[in-house]
């Protein structure tokens, strides 16, 4: 699959139909809102098909995405290259035997888990979601998926938020973020 997508334009694209909600989901906070990406067709494929070409090349052969929003890019990439799909998500949803993995949150902890079977010894997986901010679930995720025998081989992001240093739970993995905040 040849895809050809400017990076730079699809960044700018991006950036500038991401709504910011202030105080959602709670007083001082300012939402990230990709609905809007995800409303615009062209956009929203473009966004995927860029990232089927980063997966594509990074040789992985897994698609992973994080609940819930990281499924909408997840989804799409795997089927444009007919690549299997892994689901993370929190404990209870999914029917088969898991492996959990927690991360620590502000006040507490959170727990995402995996099928067991979801990620098989020595397959390359691409973990893709909507966004990068303390790297809890992403740091999460990532072991889990090693825990069952893959490679992380790209993590992709639509948002970063830089201020909260997502990346330190993630060293030495290529990771692609497009829009930063």
């Amino acid at each position: 699959m040849e895809i050809q997508i400017n990076r730079q334009e699809l960044i700018t694209d991006v950036a500038s139909t991401i709504r910011d909600i202030p105080d959602f989901p709670k007083p001082g906070i300012l939402f990230k809102d990709i609905t809007t990406v995800l409303r615009d067709g062209k956009l929203y494929g473009r966004l995927c098909r860029y990232y089927a070409r980063q997966v594509q090349a990074a040789g992985c052969n897994v698609v992973a995405g994080i609940e819930a929003r990281g499924f909408l890019f997840a989804a799409p990439v795997a089927a444009m290259l007919d690549l299997p799909l892994a689901l993370i998500r929190k404990p209870g949803k999914l029917p088969w035997k898991t492996k959990s993995a927690s991360y620590a949150l502000e006040y507490g902890t959170d727990t995402i888990v995996m099928h067991e079977d979801a990620v098989l010894a020595g397959e390359r997986v691409a973990l893709l979601d909507d966004l990068l901010a303390t790297g809890g679930t992403a740091g999460a995720a990532v072991s889990l998926i090693q825990e069952l025998g893959g490679e992380v081989g790209f993590v992709g992001f639509v948002i970063e938020l830089e201020f909260l240093n997502g990346r330190a739970l993630l060293p030495d993995l290529p990771i692609d973020a497009l829009v930063k905040c």
